[in-house]
């Protein structure tokens, strides 16, 4: 059955630990970069993102970033850190996701997708036929269109929380 409702929500990313990861059964995960790595004004990963990809490549999880920002964002983001990508990635479009899985050498069964939004992150997890995982954006957008989108997503979390008896995992 298709749905909108991330299998786990966490506070930030890091949450998202290599014990609790492999715990899941999850060797594969494709990251979202912009309000859930790292918020659209830091151009470079910072210190809490290399450290939190350095412990999951130690426990064998294979990371990828598939993104709808563009290329320059995406190629300047990933220079240190040499994982495989994908810019103007068109998610919820499930093309992109696959391809980061074969680059990963991870499966369906394998992989998760991370990031922090219902309608294109949790969407393409759900096309491509993977797990979820939501963070709450980092800095949100102040536009119209985003606070509609953010009222739209509302609904969908609470059936997480009413799913999972509470708003975050912990």
């Amino acid at each position: 059955m298709f749905t909108l409702v991330p299998d786990f929500r966490f506070k930030t990313f890091d949450e998202a630990t290599a014990e609790f990861l492999i715990q899941n059964g999850i060797k594969g995960i494709i990251l979202d970069i912009d309000n859930t790595l790292e918020p659209y004004e830091h151009p470079l990963p910072g210190d809490h993102v290399k450290k939190w990809l350095c412990e999951l490549k130690a426990a064998g999880i294979s990371a990828a970033f598939v993104s709808n920002n563009g290329k320059e964002r995406v190629e300047l983001f990933n220079e240190e850190l040499g994982l495989p990508y994908y810019y103007k990635a068109k998610k919820p479009f499930k093309k992109n996701i696959l391809r980061a899985m074969s680059d990963i050498g991870s499966s369906r069964e394998t992989t998760i997708l991370m990031g922090d939004q219902v309608f294109t992150d949790v969407w393409a997890a759900r096309n491509a036929g993977i797990k979820a995982a939501l963070v709450p954006p980092i800095n949100d957008k102040k536009d119209i269109f985003t606070k509609f989108k953010r009222l739209l997503e509302k609904p969908i979390l609470r059936k997480y929380d009413k799913k999972k008896g509470k708003s975050v995992n912990e």
